[in-house]
């Protein structure tokens, strides 16, 4: 499925998946809860979308969910709306609630194989249909996004962006490199270790040189298999060997998202190094991803995550805890064995992290 080209005089088409999510929301006059309302209800709060010009089509999820209850399989579900609809349409828009969005993002990154379109998530802190909301411009912005074509040059025609992202508030984010840094701030997002894509202030500023380019002829295939045999550790004082023992003995776990101190850090001491080296022993993938929200992980640079090293834990460098976990999904997901997906841990598939 090669992308096309779009000339300055055609109309953009894109494509709006609506999950649900905050900026989908209604307030319920008994209970003053929020909860997802209908797609046609949030069309109907946003009416410049009209101004733009473009062909528009849309799924639905029914019912719309709040981004707690996402899953592996909706995972799927959108990946494959997306496949199914490659051909037809120019770009994909994901309105998807803030709390999992990241991890949409990442999953989505390596499951979209050879994916050369748009696919931009956004959503919003507050509900499109308040009087003073977030929504309205994220929602216009990520559709812009996903229309813009390169104006000159040898890729000419071709989309803009060719990878997955999140639009919002003032930046457009790589998809795998995204984690949301508030609850509160309309600029829910951040990218700590990799620049922003773009930069949407008066106008929509791209940094060409940090986006993604791929061969216009490369098709789309996907990777939906997503195991569910992996997990997270976080280390803390006060950890106990039971505790972590009980983690890595979970009968069927094949591998674990460890997630440490500073560069890389944790207790060298007998109690914790044993049970982790026995996991890894045991042919579990451990991947050491530093709890910072900036900077990655150094093994080597103290004692205490060189006794990790020792113990054959993979280093995860500067990966998001989203991007390594959904990456470890996507591997064990594809069939590799533990050798096969501790050497791809550390390799670069779609930018999700600096080698």
């Amino acid at each position: 499925m090669p992308t096309t080209t779009l000339t300055k005089t055609q109309t953009p088409h894109i494509m709006v998946i609506y999950t649900g999510g905050t900026i989908g929301m209604i307030e319920d006059a008994r209970t003053g809860a929020l909860a997802p309302f209908t797609f046609d209800h949030l069309i109907a709060n946003v009416p410049k979308i009209g101004r733009l010009g473009f062909k528009l089509s849309h799924y639905e999820f029914d019912p719309p969910i709040d981004s707690s209850n996402m899953n592996p399989q909706l995972w799927k579900t959108i990946a494959e709306v997306i496949e199914a609809n490659y051909n037809d349409v120019d770009g994909f828009v994901i309105l998807h609630g803030t709390d999992t969005m990241a991890y949409t993002a990442s999953a989505l990154s390596f499951m979209l194989e050879g994916l050369a379109k748009p696919v931009i998530l956004t959503g919003s802190q507050l509900p499109i249909g308040e009087i003073r909301e977030d929504g309205t411009e994220n929602v216009i912005t990520a559709l812009q996004i996903a229309a813009e074509r390169i104006s000159s040059g040898e890729h000419s025609g071709q989309p803009m962006i060719q990878e997955v992202a999140i639009s919002f508030g003032r930046h457009l984010w790589r998809g795998c490199r995204a984690t949301k840094e508030s609850s509160t701030d309309f600029g829910a997002f951040r990218s700590f270790n990799y620049p922003p894509l773009a930069d949407m202030d008066l106008h929509i500023c791209y940094r060409t040189d940090y986006l993604r380019r791929v061969d216009p002829h490369t098709s789309l295939t996907l990777q939906t298999s997503m195991s569910q045999t992996v997990g997270i550790i976080s280390v803390y004082p006060g950890l106990t060997q039971a505790t972590l023992k009980r983690q890595l003995e979970t009968p069927g776990m094949q591998g674990f998202i460890l997630r440490t101190f500073g560069a890389g850090n944790a207790p060298c001491e007998p109690w914790f190094v044993d049970p982790i080296t026995q996991a890894v022993k045991d042919g579990k993938v451990l991947v050491n991803i530093t709890q910072c929200p900036a900077g990655g992980v150094e093994q080597k640079r103290y004692a205490t995550g060189d006794a990790l090293a020792h113990a054959g834990v993979i280093t995860g460098l500067d990966m998001t805890c989203e991007a390594a976990l959904t990456k470890l999904m996507s591997l064990f997901g594809r069939g590799l064995t533990s050798t096969q997906v501790a050497q791809l841990m550390t390799k670069s598939l779609v930018g999700e992290l600096s080698e």
